[in-house]
């Protein structure tokens, strides 16, 4: 069965200070998944969400 490509796709949204940090608290990348519409925002997606990691409200921005 063929699956036709939609308007919607699924993203991943990681921490940019977790990334760029090496002296946090404690080690790996807080990672979310969402989904976004292609033809309206055609752009990287940058949402602002709670990172377990630094324990705090983070800039989260699409990766591939």
């Amino acid at each position: 069965m063929a699956s036709k490509k939609g308007v919607r796709i699924i993203i991943s949204l990681e921490c940019t200070e977790c990334r760029s940090n090496s002296n946090k608290r404690s080690p790996g990348v807080s990672r979310y998944t969402t989904s976004k519409n292609r033809r309206n925002t055609t752009g990287r997606l940058e949402l602002k969400k709670f990172c377990t990691h630094c324990n705090k409200h983070t800039v989260h921005k699409e990766i591939k």
